[in-house]
């Protein structure tokens, strides 16, 4: 039976419908989408009140997907560059002339060395047919560079792997059960809106709920209590936590001697950590850390929602491990609402070798181009040690120029007129800006696309709900008919998109209940550590990892000071940390009228004691600059800030800043010890009136 005919296509020409979707944008809780078509006219995106984990409720974003979609400064049509990069001048062109021009120029440059072409993209949609499904095959089959995807997630996601064996944790749901809900690192509220209706259903029964962040969040104001440490302290947090679990001894013995590697290593560590030394260097009471500590191990069930947050410092992957450990401590494991939950992508059985097809490859084994440290890759000449130089860049579901840290070097690097550059895109955005030909992306409600969730344990399907506007093609076409110009035979190439949803996961998904529902759940143990059973070599939850010691790493986690440490510098004494505003996912959004009037413009949040310091009042506009940079926006003084540190709230595109900067201008393309990932919160700066 064909793809089609397994999944059955869905047009609404004519008359009215509810097609089913899913939410594609980084975010945990991966929505079930019903989209209303009138006509052949998408007019209202809801939550799908069918799916428990959406439960009928989307995000403010997301509830006003049809504004995105049908945005009259949406890209229908190809367009090639006419004026100096940057410069935003373009001409339109047909589908097969681009086509044409792209596949001749990528060719040249592959006879000379595929590796010279890159390409960059991430999770614009975390589809896996439009992600990574048709574009792996293609960038395999052609033996370009690699990219190592870090921008976001790789510490922590590395640091969940050395520890617990994946990406793997506690089922969310049953958080409503837990007695205790730390929210480690995470403003839920905004960022994991679903998650935090559960959490409110178990304060509602009774839990007890605690914060941690540097920031005063809306989730933060929320809970009962708020442990507002310095950015980059949290393994000391968690080191003291244990120190305080082990000499109190509200351990769990039996746990610990069955289902643990390493425990005694971890023990010595953890007793050098007082809360007194742990208070010193997280700018807290040690009260708050006994007092936390003798919650988290008395309180069953206990659990704790970590999120990405806490990872992006120099120390974040360390962070991410000794966090990671705790659970195994008090043998929180044994039940259901106990645990820890960062990820729960590991358990998604995606067959990627079946959609990406690494075979392609042929033995060879291209060098990779770490996505963070694009600002120096793309000014980097060629060297035995770097590889060539990079000639052309392909960039989809990505906007690299306004997310990429150091961007004054990202821009410099766009901006070279010997890179050929090609931008699959919904908009002219700050990356657009820089192509020499934008080609017209569809949207979620125009193609088909299959979801994993890193927040839940369920598998979406998402079908087109209206037909491309405009020229709009997906991603996997440009793709596939790229591939046939370049002269790429395998019958791989001409399989259709619904035929890569049914790749995606094979037999492992049952895909009637995914077609009548929209969505299908995995089948898993609800505790399922509970007796071990750790994904790790061990089979344990490693406290001491191998692995990392064969590396020449630490093989137990231990706290790292940031690069940037206030008091280090006198010329930059504030710390600053650039999490998104309320209304934004990363830099989309930022050009949907209502979202970005919401938010107003870009701003600085100030503690009113290094304002008073500075002469600087809510309102005024400030320059917040170090030796990368420089960022002009509004300034905020606010609790939301502690003193000491600074919230630069991104990320806005740059053509919207005031002066046509943001936040990134200031991060560096330092990287965590583990994963290779940015540190986009271990960051020294001053600010003074504009």
């Amino acid at each position: 039976m064909s793809a089609t005919g397994v999944i059955p296509a869905v047009s609404v020409l004519k008359g009215s419908a509810v097609v089913k979707g899913a939410c594609p944008h980084d975010c945990p809780d991966t929505c079930s989408l019903l989209t209303t078509v009138h006509d052949g006219v998408a007019t209202k995106v809801q939550g799908n009140p069918e799916h428990r984990h959406t439960d009928g409720v989307l995000c403010t974003k997301v509830s006003r997907y049809t504004e995105r979609t049908y945005h009259p400064d949406r890209v229908l049509h190809p367009l090639r560059r006419t004026g100096p990069k940057g410069s935003g001048s373009y001409e339109r062109v047909g589908w097969d002339e681009a086509l044409d021009d792209i596949a001749r120029r990528l060719a040249a440059i592959a006879v000379r060395d595929p590796e010279a072409i890159v390409p960059y993209s991430y999770a614009g949609t975390m589809g896996l047919v439009q992600g990574e499904g048709m574009a792996a095959r293609f960038w395999n089959r052609l033996g370009a560079s690699f990219l190592d995807r870090t921008i976001c997630s790789s510490a922590g996601a590395e640091a969940l792997i050395y520890t617990l064996g994946a990406k793997v944790g506690m089922k969310v749901e049953f958080f409503a059960q837990s007695k205790l809900i730390v929210i480690w690192g995470s403003n839920s509220i905004t960022s994991n809106l679903h998650f935090w209706r559960v959490a409110q259903q178990a304060k509602r029964d009774g839990a007890k709920l605690v914060c941690i962040d540097p920031r005063r969040t809306e989730t933060a104001e929320k809970c009962h209590e708020h442990l507002q440490l310095r950015p980059g302290t949290d393994a000391a947090l968690a080191l003291a936590l244990m120190h305080e679990i082990i000499v109190n001894d509200w351990l769990d013995h039996d746990y610990l001697a069955r289902h643990t590697l390493g425990w005694e290593g971890l023990r010595e560590r953890a007793l050098r950590w007082t809360p007194e030394r742990a208070a010193d260097v997280c700018g807290l009471d040690a009260a708050q850390i006994r007092s936390l500590a003798r919650d988290y191990a008395t309180t069953a069930p206990a659990a704790i929602r970590l999120n990405y947050g806490m990872q992006r410092v120099r120390g974040g992957g360390n962070a991410a491990r000794a966090i990671a450990c705790l659970p195994a401590l008090i043998g929180a494991w044994r039940h259901p609402a106990g645990g820890v939950l960062l990820s729960s992508s590991g358990h998604v059985p995606v067959d990627r070798a079946a959609l990406q097809r690494p075979d392609l490859l042929r033995g060879r084994t291209p060098r990779t181009i770490n996505m963070s440290t694009i600002g120096n890759a793309l000014l980097q000449d060629g060297s035995p040690a770097f590889g060539p130089k990079i000639e052309a860049l392909v960039v989809y579901n990505s906007n690299p120029v306004a997310v990429a840290p150091e961007s004054a070097k990202v821009v410099a690097g766009f901006a070279r007129e010997d890179l050929f550059t090609v931008v699959l895109e919904h908009f002219r955005t700050d990356t657009a800006d820089h192509a020499d030909y934008i080609l017209p992306a569809t949207t979620q409600l125009e193609h088909w696309d299959i979801h994993g969730s890193y927040g839940h344990t369920d598998v979406l399907l998402n079908r087109p709900a209206i037909a491309p506007l405009g020229e709009a093609r997906p991603n996997t076409q440009f793709f596939r008919e790229l591939a046939r110009r370049m002269g790429f035979t395998e019958p791989c190439f001409e399989e259709d998109d619904a035929q890569l949803c049914l790749t995606a996961f094979g037999d492992k998904v049952d895909f009637g209940e995914l077609t009548e529902k929209g969505f299908a759940t995995l089948h898993l143990p609800d505790a399922p550590f509970a007796e071990g059973n750790f994904p790790t070599p061990s089979g344990k939850c490693e406290f001491f990892s191998e692995r990392l010691a064969r590396m020449g790493l630490d093989g137990l986690p231990d706290h790292l000071g940031n690069y940037e440490t206030p008091g280090m510098s006198d010329r930059y004494p504030l710390a600053m940390i650039s999490p998104p505003h309320r209304n934004f996912l990363n830099s989309s959004f930022v050009n949907v009228p209502s979202l970005r009037e919401s938010e107003g413009e870009p701003v600085l949040e100030i503690h009113e004691r290094d304002a008073a310091a500075r002469g600087i009042a809510s309102g005024g506009i400030v320059r917040v600059f170090n030796d990368r940079g420089e960022y002009h926006c509004k300034a905020v003084v606010t609790g939301r800030a502690r003193p000491g540190v600074v919230n630069g709230l991104g990320v806005w595109w740059r053509k919207f800043g005031i002066a046509g900067t943001n936040v990134n201008q200031l991060t560096s393309q330092n990287l965590t010890d583990i994963g290779r990932a940015p540190v986009f919160y271990d960051c020294l700066v001053e600010v003074e009136t504009a």
